[in-house]
């Protein structure tokens, strides 16, 4: 008697079986040729051709895995694990809505902050000064020196900033400089070259 042979109910499955057959195997037993690993590649590239691309948009905008949370059920009975106490532990300052620990709490008592005594203030309105030596100035050979010259020549970070002229050194050139404010060595230093100080007004 002939053997019956197996039903085959998918088409792409039956396809694909004439092709290997075709290429010199077998669907079932025996040593897969390396044809059927060109096929399934082909196969698959064209199913990736006819997938369509795509693009975000309002309508298919969706939030993240793990993003979006269910609300925690409080007080719902037992069985649920959330109910009696609602995952609150019992009783004492920690289960009180309201009341929450700050930085530097010692539970209760009079704080580290509060037993340390305090002397004296921070001025909100302290000017503070980039610093620049009149031995420093020699490097520059303008005849006037500006806040935009001093920047150029790595003197100071920001040309926009407070800008202070003090006495170190001596200045060899009669120059003109403009700062914000002058020491009074810088300002005597100055003016014996035979240069001038200019103060700019903020």
């Amino acid at each position: 008697m002939e053997e019956k042979k197996p039903k085959i109910k998918h088409k792409a499955k039956e396809s694909l079986i004439r092709k290997v057959s075709a290429a010199g195997g077998s669907a079932s037993g025996g040593k897969k040729p390396a044809a059927k690993k060109g096929i399934k590649r082909a196969a698959y590239k064209r199913i990736q051709e006819k997938i369509p691309v795509s693009l975000v948009s309002l309508h298919n905008l969706k939030s993240p895995f793990g993003s979006r949370k269910k609300r925690k059920l409080l007080g719902r009975g037992s069985s649920s694990g959330h109910g009696k106490t609602s995952t609150r532990g019992s009783k004492g300052q920690t289960s009180r809505a309201g009341r929450h620990f700050y930085l530097g709490f010692e539970g209760g008592q009079s704080p580290l902050i509060r037993r340390m005594p305090k002397r004296g203030f921070v001025s909100n309105f302290k000017k503070v000064y980039q610093i620049v030596n009149l031995g420093d100035l020699n490097s520059i050979k303008e005849t006037t020196i500006t806040p935009l010259l001093l920047k150029a020549n790595g003197l100071i970070r920001d040309q926009s900033a407070l800008i202070k002229i003090l006495g170190n050194g001596s200045i060899k050139n009669a120059v003109v400089i403009q700062a914000h404010a002058f020491s009074k060595r810088a300002s005597v230093g100055i003016a014996s070259a035979g240069g001038k100080v200019e103060i700019i007004q903020t």
